[in-house]
């Protein structure tokens, strides 16, 4: 069944990015420590055209991720501030659906990945997202503001949170402006040697 999904790495003191992030800076002074733990996976280098990198748990984890995925929403925000870096082969490969106020025409990109400009809510991006995904999951992929809406709203069915054994101190925090009827039931721990990935189930009390 299609799951909507969300993932995160983030610090031991709850930052997703650290102070001050910005066009010029996406993940904010020190928040690049967040994704250390990626950038040498075989998985996540395939995915940006790199070949070589480690293969373990980790990797196959994000392999994972990939497979199951047909469909990816994105604030605006996001997008400003990584689409520079994913240049005309961006590493989503596959459909992925734009939350912005400015209407845009769709981009067709190199090696599959599609973006759409939705400009009429969350919902609407979603049943977008649903759509081309198919019998695949959606992910929900930032930035917070994002994702909290989507939590906020009862839509997302899955959180996973990458641990990582770090302080930042400052930052953009994951869990706040949320209701307080929310529950998050562990579905998954793994343990790596650099980080720890805890899978949880999401429920709302007052829908379940």
């Amino acid at each position: 069944m299609s799951q909507v999904i969300a993932e995160m790495s983030m610090s031991l003191d709850g930052f997703i990015t650290g102070p001050n992030h910005s066009a010029r800076l996406p993940l904010g002074k020190g928040g690049e420590r967040l994704h250390e733990w990626i950038y040498e996976l075989t998985s996540w280098r395939e995915m940006h055209g790199l070949t070589g990198g480690r293969f373990n748990q980790d990797a196959e984890l994000i392999a994972e991720s990939n497979r199951r995925t047909g469909a990816v929403v994105l604030g605006r925000t996001m997008f400003d501030h990584g689409q520079p870096f994913w240049g005309d082969t961006p590493p989503f490969h596959m459909p992925v659906f734009i939350l912005t106020h400015e209407e845009r025409q769709a981009e067709t990109k190199d090696g599959g990945t599609t973006y759409t400009f939705v400009t009429d809510g969350i919902e609407r991006a979603l049943e977008l997202a649903k759509a081309a995904a198919g019998n695949k999951d959606v992910k929900i992929a930032g930035g917070a503001n994002v994702i909290q809406q989507y939590m906020g709203a009862g839509l997302l069915d899955e959180l996973l949170i990458t641990l990582v054994p770090i302080l930042l101190g400052n930052g953009q925090k994951l869990f706040e402006h949320l209701p307080s009827d929310i529950e998050f039931v562990r579905t998954t721990i793994i343990e790596s040697p650099g980080v720890t990935h805890l899978r949880y189930r999401l429920i709302h009390r007052a829908n379940a």
